[in-house]
């Protein structure tokens, strides 16, 4: 009887088992504590997939949110897998999830939008149950951890010490100095650090701030009277840079196109009416800008200088398809949004719209001429559905069916209609808000990055009149999602700053 006993106990507990590793494999996961740098990006393959800032070309905001956040849950990875690592500091991080189901599966509040936001915080002191934290915050699936469980189990070795996650380089400060990039590892320490008061980060800075900004005076004043001559001379209608490098490092590129201007005057004289864009590669973008990639030679500029006729060209044909789009699509302008990342080519741009405009003639659509005048659409290669940005426009997959486009146009325009309005208003309200900051604190400049909502700019604004900070005076202030002191002097302020 005691044997039999001992045999239906054994085989309670066994089934009891099986029930427990089927019920949440998740947490069995947890309980191993030994997941590498090389597991975690695997099992995070569907959450990069969903946020990667590539995906997100047409949406500066949105793309700039996810860098920046990539950047520091990269940064958390890494410190929890540094030998002797102590508990981190929780991190709340914010993620644009694009929907990467079928359109059939499409959940009802990604239609319009394409994807969602979502916030967390992440207060885990191992990689495994950091993974598991970020891909259930964004609701991602798990079934590939029950693979991984495998090979998990399969070393009780330790992972190794100094393995580093999904960046095996540790570049030098120097290179994030030239580049224009951002310093992950600043921006860990940053964030791993408890926010501040603005009045109390501002007393401790702003010496700094002063001192960085008054040894860069010289330099700013060489950089705008050499962007004032260039522009003269050649009759430019703008120079711009497409990273924010420091303004030394703008100097030696406004002093090298001027070198080249006083050695071979002739092949600047092309660039008449154009804008200059000092950035990673040489050509043409799709807004018409002329690219003056910064590590290209004298050479290679003077080789697309010669060559800016055939790309005026291009720019004609692709203005000329545009109108016959818009009177196809009942008056919709077709824009351009120049991202913050890899830079589309106008060659790329006019084979977008080329293709787009083939597909609209191969059906007729039956929209009055001007129903839709006023809106204004995006064509984008990667998407699959049509949708209604917040900011108004739509956003349009370039192989969409005609007939299902007329409908959606149709359905959507007077809420398109709204939403333009409303952010018309809010550019308005920007601007002046903006302008009544300046005067009233003394700043010297006051800009905000491309990740920074209208509406948040006109709430730091309004509450930076109200507070009037003196220790502001005569800086040049950038509204952003952190607080950092800059190589010129430049203060950047989070936009829901503490008071």
């Amino acid at each position: 009887m005691i044997q039999v006993a001992a045999a239906m106990s054994l085989k309670f507990l066994l089934r009891y088992t099986v029930r427990l590793e089927q019920k949440n494999v998740a947490t069995h996961f947890v309980q191993q504590r030994s997941l590498s740098g090389a597991d975690a990006v695997n099992a995070l393959r569907p959450f990069y997939f969903a946020v990667h800032p590539d995906f997100f070309g047409q949406y500066p905001r949105e793309r700039e949110v996810n860098e920046n956040s990539l950047r520091r849950l990269n940064g958390y990875l890494d410190n929890l897998q540094k030998p002797g690592s102590h508990s981190a500091q929780p991190m709340k991080l914010t993620f644009y999830v694009r929907d990467t189901k079928d359109s059939s599966d499409v959940q009802p509040d990604l239609l319009t939008s394409g994807f969602r936001s979502v916030s967390f915080t992440l207060h885990t002191n191992d990689v495994l149950s950091t993974v598991i934290n970020v891909l259930r915050s964004c609701s991602l699936p798990m079934e590939h951890m029950m693979r991984m469980k495998a090979s998990t189990e399969k070393s009780n070795n330790p992972p190794e010490a100094g393995v580093p996650f999904s960046r095996p380089i540790k570049w030098d400060k120097s290179y994030f100095t030239y580049t224009g990039y951002r310093d992950p590892e600043q921006e860990l320490q940053q964030s791993m650090t408890v926010e501040p008061t603005l009045s109390l980060w501002l007393r401790n800075n702003e010496p700094e701030a002063t001192k960085k900004h008054s040894a860069s005076l010289p330099r700013r004043e060489e950089l705008n009277r050499l962007k004032k001559e260039l522009c003269h001379k050649f009759d430019l209608a703008d120079i711009r840079w497409q990273r924010s490098w420091g303004v030394a490092h703008r100097c030696c590129q406004l002093q090298s196109l001027s070198r080249l201007s006083q050695q071979n005057p002739e092949a600047l004289v092309n660039l008449q009416g154009h804008t200059v864009v000092f950035a990673d590669q040489s050509g043409m973008n799709a807004s018409g800008h002329v690219m003056l990639g910064t590590m290209d030679v004298h050479h290679q500029w003077t080789k697309l200088f010669e060559q800016l006729s055939s790309y005026r060209s291009l720019q004609q044909q692709t203005e000329w398809l545009k109108e016959r789009i818009s009177l196809l699509l009942g008056g919709t302008q077709v824009i351009h949004v120049e991202r913050l990342g890899p830079v589309q080519p106008i060659t790329e741009h006019y084979s977008t719209l080329s293709t787009f405009h083939k597909s609209l003639m191969s059906r007729r659509l039956h929209l009055h001429p001007r129903s839709l005048q006023g809106l204004t659409i995006l064509l984008e290669n990667d998407r699959s559905i049509p949708s209604l940005h917040e900011m108004g426009h739509f956003i349009i997959p370039t192989n969409c069916d005609p007939l299902k486009l007329q409908v959606f146009l149709q359905v959507h325009a007077p809420e398109a209609r709204q939403r333009t309005q409303c952010k018309k208003q809010l550019q308005v309200e920007e601007e002046a808000v903006v302008k009544l900051c300046l005067q009233n604190l003394s700043l010297r400049s006051l800009s905000k990055e491309a990740s920074v909502s209208s509406s948040q700019m006109i709430l730091c604004c309004k509450r930076l009149v109200e507070q009037r900070y003196p220790l502001m005076q005569g800086l040049h202030i950038c509204v952003s999602h952190f607080y950092s002191v800059m190589q010129d002097g430049d203060l950047c302020v989070p936009w829901d700053w503490k008071s």
